[in-house]
C-alpha cells in the first residue's frame, strides 16, 4: 500500500506519519491491500471550491471521494483521491461530541468506501449498506492514534 497526503493548512497541525499508518490501516480493513491512495487535507475555502466545480453545489463539506478506477486509468492500483476539510471536521467532531481525530478517521473512511464503490447516494437500502460497513472498518482500526498534534494558527503539517 502507499498513500501520499497533501496538507494545505495554516491552522491544523497534523501528524502526517499518524494520518498515513490510519490510512493503510482504513485500506487494509477495506480489503483494499495492494491500493495506493492520494488524501488531501484543505480548508473550507478550497472544498467549497471542488465542491462547486465537480459536484455543482456551492457549498463545503466534509469529504470529497475521486475514484481513479472509473477512469481509464493505466494505473490500476490506484484506489483515487479522498479530500477532507478539516475545518468542516472540527465543527462536526464538536456537534457530535467526539474528537477530531475520530471524525477524520471516519471521514477517511466514509472516502475510502466511496472510492470503493459504496455510494450511500443511491438509496436507502445502500446507506445502510455503507454505515455498516464504515462501522465494522472503524472497529478494525480502533483504537484512533493522535492525529492532530495542536490547533495553533500558523502551523505547517508534521511527518
Amino acid at each position: 500500500m502507499a498513500v501520499s497526503v497533501g496538507l494545505r493548512l495554516l491552522k491544523a497541525r497534523i501528524n502526517l506519519a499518524a494520518l498515513t499508518r490510519l490510512a493503510d490501516r482504513v485500506l487494509a480493513a477495506a480489503g483494499e491491500v495492494e491500493s495506493e491512495l492520494s488524501i488531501e487535507l484543505v480548508g473550507d475555502g478550497r472544498m467549497r471550491r471542488l465542491n462547486r466545480t465537480y459536484r455543482k453545489k456551492d457549498r463545503t463539506t466534509d469529504v470529497l471521494a475521486f475514484p481513479m478506477r472509473e477512469a481509464r486509468n493505466p494505473h490500476p492500483v490506484l484506489l483515487g483521491d479522498v479530500v477532507i476539510s478539516v475545518p468542516t471536521a472540527a465543527r462536526q467532531a464538536r456537534q457530535a461530541g467526539r474528537s477530531l481525530d475520530e471524525e477524520l478517521a471516519a471521514l477517511l473512511i466514509h472516502g475510502v468506501l466511496h472510492l470503493c464503490g459504496y455510494d450511500h447516494e443511491r438509496g436507502e437500502r445502500e446507506a445502510r449498506r455503507m454505515a455498516r460497513r464504515e462501522r465494522a472498518v472503524f472497529r478494525a482500526i480502533s483504537p484512533v492514534p493522535r492525529l492532530v498534534t495542536t490547533p495553533n494558527a500558523g502551523r505547517r503539517g508534521t511527518r
